[in-house]
């Protein structure tokens, strides 16, 4: 009679080997016992503080000297001394108008890049020669690869140079030179402008109504960009542009030197027309055209100008109403000579 009960499940029970049993060979010992003492931190090379002592080593090794550390304070790797960057930073000038003036003034420049068959023309032979006589390297590239380089939005006529990031005067060593020189200050400074196409028309209204030098802040504002460069139709390359690092300081440092400050805005008190300090000293502030001039720059202006407009147009642009002003200046300026 077979007896009652559940019946062991088949594979659930160990069947003993046969035969001699092979041991662990000291495996199961050596784990529980570990393998070796645990290397310190900064003998191994993938730490960061074996890191840390690999470059110490070196940098000793080199000749260098140990900094003193404060007493008691826990010791931290070396931090290495960053280095000026050594920037690729540069601008593209396009146009046969900006690379011929740019070349004129002897800006320095990198490479000059020619379109294939381009059609020769006055301004294109003595850019050639220009470049050649200067040694400059000149590249002959397919149209579409210019103006990938130039921007597909730029009209480079076939040319297009590239120069090194414009390198800006400072505003007192740009009043400087133009009192030394004998002249009668006239600038433009920029409040907020951030349009490059409006500085490079500004710039080049300065250098037809016989103006000295153009001033853009540090912040807030547009700066000498391929943009404003090509607007600006060469004057960018005789006409010098200062970088403020606070124009309100700028603006005071001026007046000390009686040079007068005149605002240009919509609401000013003074009509242009009427305008009195046209043959003194002057620097004319222009504020962007949706914003004007700021308050800390208007309450610092000698006076604040107006162009007479019709009541149908709301304003004008920053460009265009820099450039009437500047001609208004000038004119009185030649009156006075006559007289």
């Amino acid at each position: 009679m077979k007896s009652s009960g559940n019946k062991p499940r088949a594979g659930a029970v160990r069947k003993a080997r046969k035969g001699p049993q092979v041991g662990s060979g000291g495996q199961g010992r050596q784990a529980l016992e570990g393998k070796k003492p645990t290397p310190k931190a900064e003998d191994r090379p993938y730490h960061p503080a074996g890191k840390a002592k690999l470059a110490k080593d070196r940098f000793v090794a080199a000749g260098g000297t140990k900094r003193p550390s404060s007493a008691g304070a826990p010791q931290r790797p070396q931090q290495r001394v960053s280095k000026p960057k050594q920037t690729d930073e540069f601008e593209i000038v396009t146009g046969r108008n900006s690379v011929l003036e740019a070349l004129r003034a002897k800006i320095p420049v990198t490479a000059l890049y020619i379109a294939t068959r381009i059609e020769y023309d006055d301004r294109v032979k003595e850019v050639m020669q220009i470049a050649t006589k200067r040694g400059l390297p000149i590249l002959e590239v397919m149209r579409p690869e210019l103006d990938r380089l130039a921007g597909f939005d730029s009209v480079h006529q076939g040319l297009a140079l590239k120069v090194p990031s414009y390198e800006y005067a400072h505003p007192t060593d740009l009043l400087d030179k133009i009192i030394a020189s004998g002249r009668v200050p006239l600038l433009v400074a920029l409040d907020g402008v951030t349009d490059p196409r409006n500085l490079g028309a500004i710039i080049r209204s300065v250098a037809a109504f016989g103006g000295h030098g153009v001033i853009v802040p540090q912040r807030r504002s547009v700066g000498l960009t391929a943009a404003a460069w090509k607007t600006s139709a060469g004057a960018a390359a005789r006409t010098p542009v200062a970088m403020a690092g606070n124009l309100t300081q700028t603006i005071k440092a001026y007046k000390e030197r009686g040079v007068f400050v005149l605002g240009l805005d919509g609401d000013g008190e003074v009509s242009l027309p009427d305008l009195q300090l046209a043959k003194e000293p002057v620097l004319l502030v222009v504020g962007s055209e949706g914003k004007g001039l700021s308050r800390l720059v208007t309450e610092n202006c000698d006076a604040v100008v107006s162009i007479p407009i019709n009541a149908a147009t709301e304003s004008l642009n920053a460009g265009i109403a820099a450039s009437v002003t500047l001609y208004e200046i000038a004119k009185q300026r030649a009156l006075g000579k006559k007289k």
